[in-house]
């Protein structure tokens, strides 16, 4: 759970990160079930692994879901894993774990396919029956299934609830090195402040591009998926916009590892991340910088003994004019 707030966060978030932010271990299996078989129809579960090139993980991801999930404990109704065109084995070994593989160009093959991952996302939708729809990504190490358990719960046991995102520490770990906080680095330097600037109501979302939430489908079927890496961020402002804040949640799931990519992959991310919010804020005619529309202050998080603490830094905006246009400068050259 996160910390009370330092002053800075806007009051409504300081709100809604008491109200709204919970450890996976809050809500126990036997809490989940009864909760499921209570809400009926309404609680059936499917979990989605969008995959391209998982093979060395994908599988111990699907057998820990399948294992933990469904067979110890029926929590998840359906496990599906979309293959986005993987040329190593990430299919097999999937099925092999105990999943429904389906290809992304059998689904909806009137609509010829596009790269990305929120395309797959998107498909999902369709390949998938589920009352509620937990993405998981399938490059996970070290999976834990509190990841699946821990956002899906919120939705079972909270009708007022739409989505709910998995937060996390995300350590940077290459060549036997590791960083505790130096993953994220997108989330970071583009994600972060652009939510805080333009939707500050979001800046609460300690990790607002994860990949692991879980969502109604009735929100879900409501939202345009952008096809690339900023699905995340446009789905999280969409349904912002759309069931507003009090219906949206976060749920602490430990520690996250993962493959790590390159920074020209990163560069592409961002790239697209940014084009993704640029898009959202000419659609509500938002690009002005109002003062009522950029909130000059950016809030990131740490883990502490108390949680996730939050601390606040402005801004800045001052630019000093050309050189050419200062007299002295004028007056020496």
């Amino acid at each position: 759970m996160a910390e009370q707030p330092e002053p800075g966060v806007l009051p409504e978030v300081a709100d809604w990160l008491r109200r709204r932010s919970w450890s996976a271990a809050d809500r126990p299996l036997d809490v989940l079930l009864a909760a499921k078989r209570a809400a009926g129809p309404a609680g059936t579960v499917s979990v989605v692994l969008p995959a391209l090139d998982e093979e060395s993980t994908v599988g111990e991801i699907v057998a820990a879901i399948r294992g933990e999930l469904m067979e110890r404990v029926p929590l998840v109704d359906e496990l599906v894993v979309v293959d986005s065109g993987s040329v190593d084995d990430t299919a097999a070994a999937a099925a092999a774990a105990g999943a429904r593989v389906v290809h992304r160009d059998a689904v909806l093959p009137r609509l010829p396919a596009g790269p990305g991952k929120g395309e797959v996302l998107w498909r999902a939708l369709y390949a998938t029956s589920g009352a509620i729809v937990c993405y998981v990504d399938a490059d996970l190490r070290e999976f834990d299934p509190a990841f699946v358990s821990g956002i899906v719960g919120p939705l079972l046991t909270d009708p007022g609830l739409h989505l709910v995102k998995a937060m996390y520490d995300r350590p940077f770990e290459a060549d036997g090195a590791v960083v505790p906080a130096g993953g994220g680095r997108v989330t970071e330097l583009v994600a972060r402040p652009l939510l805080n600037l333009h939707w500050p109501q979001l800046a609460g979302f300690v990790q607002p591009l994860g990949g692991e939430y879980a969502a109604r489908r009735s929100l879900l079927e409501r939202l345009p998926f952008p096809t690339g890496y900023g699905v995340e961020l446009g789905l999280l402002v969409d349904a912002l916009e759309l069931v507003g804040l009090d219906a949206l949640a976060q749920v602490d799931v430990g520690v996250r590892h993962h493959r790590h990519q390159d920074g020209q992959a990163l560069g592409r991310m961002a790239a697209t991340i940014y084009r993704t919010a640029l898009e959202r804020l000419d659609r509500t005619h938002r690009l002005k910088a109002d003062a009522d529309l950029v909130r000059p202050l950016l809030t990131q998080y740490t883990r502490t003994p108390a949680g996730f603490t939050p601390r606040t830094h402005p801004v800045p905006a001052a630019e000093r004019p050309p050189m050419a246009t200062v007299p002295e400068y004028r007056e020496r050259h």
